[in-house]
């Protein structure tokens, strides 16, 4: 006998069914191994999850279809993870299975080898990328030594590639694997994983990673799923269903930038990337290693609670590496340039660029267009918050009163808590740069674009013009002479709860792509305000992420938001957001906010419950998934468990 989880993509249905074995199949059905089964009327892949001699269910057994393959590509522990996985999010398996697991290519298994080829052990080499950071080599000694330590890493700016991100990567991984253990990087998008490979290429030799992306095409991502599978190669880079490689003898989970939005899975169950890797660390015994150039307030909170150990960068060093940051205010002194004048350049700002492009490319960052409104203090800029709920204050059309974005909650007396102002300020922002107006602004000087579409990955140090949108940034040959972060407010305003947390990670980052003070980059913040402190531009003046993580947390944990609290959004019409919520039980303890309006009919249900019942709240998700699985109910409620932005 054996037991399936069967692909049903049913929700009431997310368990193992048992199946008879035929006897001339017998020794090839083994845990992990794909199958079809016969369910409900139809051929339907699944996984073997276990065997046993006999069946626990009393009745007439149906027997399997046929064996698909006879690998085992589903191991256990990426089967406990992926069931963890569900459990958190409320979701289904099957739907993790989908993630962590790439489809079969016939053609892929037989070509590639049963054995891997012999590779030499790659040079232990003491890391001088590493050795900058106060308790670095220590954390790389544990690994080596069979450790399970966890840390976040706030990496300091360079432009010299063998001190860089990717090398810091690079070396965990050769730490790992000089304890004879595997690593997986998890990194945002494959220019990072492209940045990554090279390093490691560098670092380990040829043949000791493989690359898992979604780009890759189905061979290719199943070839390499199987390497790592068969122990081919024990080290993993990729984006972010490569958390789930079944890397043997695993001792590090690395991801890089975690406040990306791409570290989240946008399909059901909808992981992120950080739990995802804490999940695995716990049930394999795994280190972790988050690094970025800010630490984001969920990491701030493990850091703060013991679970994870803080690895930053003297002072001295970070004022020698980071360019220097100079704030040009909301516009009102526009250079007198004519030319400038046109492209609504602050002179600071005019006066950076010309003297930036004699030395080298200038990296303007404008932001994309179409973010929503949102509403702030308009004395101190400090986010306008609901009081009733503390979600944030947003307009949802011209003449229409402040309302929340989670509770529906109107606002009519406004009275900021920081200071006391009854003014709000409004900003419908988006990208009014564009590069021809820059171009004029700079006649002769070449321009180039990259954004949505037309991303570019690198250039070279010749003096240009470099107009790119947050994460599009490409990376120059021996740095940027100067940097110019345009329109400030369009990434503070947005009514996002992690607005500020969100416009610093994308400020850091263009400017971590500038040369240091030491060697004359500068930097300039246009369109935030001087008159008030903005505790996101105070940080980046000051590069001190940590402090403003910490900062925010304390505000969160003050208000009881996340990372304090659980939170679940339910969305669908209101009359089946109503029958949804009315059969959950749900304690006391637990808060039910909106319904807000979506879009047409659509809306969406609220739901907070303190830590400590997130367990509870994340079962009763999954119950209510499956209670209307069961009744095949045509009204969809879409449920999301600890989303980045309960609003959108």
């Amino acid at each position: 006998m054996a037991s399936v989880l069967v692909d049903t993509g049913l929700a009431h249905l997310d368990r193992p069914f048992e199946y008879l074995v035929p006897a001339e199949l017998s020794d090839d059905v083994v845990p992990g191994v794909r199958v079809k089964v016969r369910f409900a009327g139809q051929d339907l892949d699944g996984f073997v999850v276990s065997r046993a001699a006999e069946a626990e269910h009393e009745g007439r057994l149906a027997t399997l279809r046929r064996l698909v393959s006879p690998e085992p590509v589903l191991t256990p522990a990426v089967l406990s993870a992926a069931s963890e996985v569900a459990r958190n999010y409320g979701g289904v398996v099957g739907d993790v299975l989908r993630l962590a697991v790439p489809p079969r290519h016939a053609a892929a298994e037989k070509a590639l080898s049963a054995d891997g080829p012999e590779l030499d052990p790659p040079p232990v080499l003491e890391s001088e990328a590493w050795s900058r950071y106060a308790g670095g080599l220590a954390f790389l000694s544990r690994l080596t030594a069979g450790d399970a330590p966890a840390a976040s890493l706030l990496a300091v700016p360079t432009v010299d590639p063998n001190e860089d991100w990717p090398r810091l990567l690079a070396d965990a991984a050769a730490a790992a694997l000089a304890g004879d253990r595997g690593c997986i990087i998890v990194v945002p998008d494959a220019r990072d994983v492209t940045r990554v490979e090279a390093m490691l290429t560098e670092r380990l030799g040829k043949g000791h990673h493989v690359r898992l992306t979604a780009d890759q095409g189905p061979q290719a991502r199943y070839t390499a799923y199987l390497k790592v599978l068969r122990g081919h190669v024990r080290v993993v880079v990729g984006t972010r269903a490569a958390a789930f490689a079944p890397v043997q003898n695993l001792g590090l989970i690395a991801w890089w930038d975690d406040g990306d939005d791409l570290l989240d899975e946008p399909r059901a169950p909808y992981p992120q990337v950080r739990e995802v890797a804490r999940i695995r660390a716990r049930a394999e015994g795994t280190a972790l290693l988050s690094a970025g150039f800010t630490r984001t307030v969920a990491l701030a909170h493990w850091c703060g609670d013991g679970s994870f150990v803080p690895l930053e960068a003297p002072r001295a060093l970070l004022r020698r590496m980071v360019a220097r940051v100079r704030v040009a205010g909301e516009g009102t002194d526009l250079a007198r340039d004519p030319a400038a004048a046109r492209a609504h350049l602050p002179s600071v700002a005019w006066e950076v660029a010309k003297d930036g492009l004699t030395r080298g490319p200038v990296l303007v960052q404008v932001p994309r267009r179409g973010y929503l409104p949102s509403l702030s203090c308009q004395d101190c800029r400090r986010p306008a918050r609901c009081r009733v709920c503390a979600g944030p204050l947003g307009l949802r059309g011209p003449g229409q009163p402040p309302t929340c974005r989670w509770c529906g909650a109107v606002e009519t007396r406004f009275e900021c808590p920081h200071c006391g102002s009854p003014r709000l300020r409004s900003s419908v922002v988006g990208a009014r740069r564009t590069a021809e107006e820059l171009g004029r602004a700079f006649p002769g000087i070449p321009v180039a674009t990259s954004g949505a579409g037309a991303v570019v990955d690198h250039v070279d140090a010749k003096p240009r013009l470099v107009i790119s949108t947050p994460g599009a940034e490409p990376v120059a040959d021996d740095g940027y002479a100067a940097c110019l972060l345009l329109d400030a407010w369009a990434l503070l305003d947005r009514s996002s709860m992690d607005a500020s947390e969100e416009a610093l990670r994308r400020w850091t980052a263009a400017v971590a792509l500038t040369r240091g003070a030491a060697a004359g980059g500068v930097a300039v913040l246009a369109g935030a305000p001087t008159h008030t402190t903005v505790p996101a531009v105070e940080a980046l003046v000051r590069w001190d992420p940590a402090w403003f993580a910490e900062r925010e947390l304390a505000e969160r944990l003050e208000l009881g938001l996340p990372p304090s609290a659980r939170v679940a959004t339910l969305t669908g019409a209101r009359p089946a957001l109503h029958s949804a919520v009315q059969e959950m039980r749900l304690g006391e303890s637990v808060r039910v906010l909106g319904p807000l309006p979506v879009t047409g009919d659509t809306e969406r249900l609220v739901l907070t419950s303190p830590l400590d019942g997130g367990p509870t709240l994340a079962a009763e998700v999954a119950a209510m998934r499956a209670r209307r699985s069961a009744r095949k109910d045509s009204a969809p409620v879409t449920a999301r468990l600890d989303p980045r932005d309960p609003t959108t």
